[in-house]
């Protein structure tokens, strides 16, 4: 039987000194928040299209093959995203891939419907943001059992 010791937590000073030291453990957190925040905010935006129209992005096929309506279409990618971001707060090790496959998705989409090649190219970037957060992660979101 193995005894797993927690972490003690890192008091602010220290943590923001580890920061400034280690520009990989800083790229690291800000990456993650931000694939905290925007799924966040896109996912639910979804449901009051406040930033923009978001049904309008389903290109045509994809708007064939749902079984419900285009709005109703984006409540589910709504809770997905959010899903997302609350996977990327808690265990960026695995979501950021998670998260670079629905980009790569969303990629896909984009570029079958033209008008929104500018779009793709901005979620391609997004998409190498969440791979290098899943490589990160790698060495600063490592198992339990390997920070006991």
């Amino acid at each position: 039987m193995s005894t797993r010791i927690a972490a003690a937590p890192v008091p602010a000073p220290a943590l923001a000194a580890r920061l400034r030291e280690d520009p990989a453990l800083a790229a690291f957190w800000v990456l993650r928040a931000g694939f905290v925040v925007l799924p966040l905010v896109m996912g639910l935006d979804k449901f009051t299209n406040l930033l923009t129209d978001w049904p309008s992005y389903l290109a045509p096929w994809t708007l064939a093959l749902l079984p419900v309506s285009a709005q109703t279409a984006m409540h589910v990618v709504g809770v997905i995203e959010v899903v997302a971001a609350a996977g990327v707060a808690l265990r960026p090790r695995l979501a950021a891939w998670v998260v670079a496959a629905w980009l790569g998705g969303i990629v896909l989409n984009l570029l079958t419907y033209p008008g929104y090649f500018d779009v793709a190219l901005r979620d391609v970037g997004l998409l190498v943001g969440a791979v290098a957060l899943g490589l990160l992660s790698r060495t600063y979101d490592r198992p339990r059992a390997a920070r006991a």
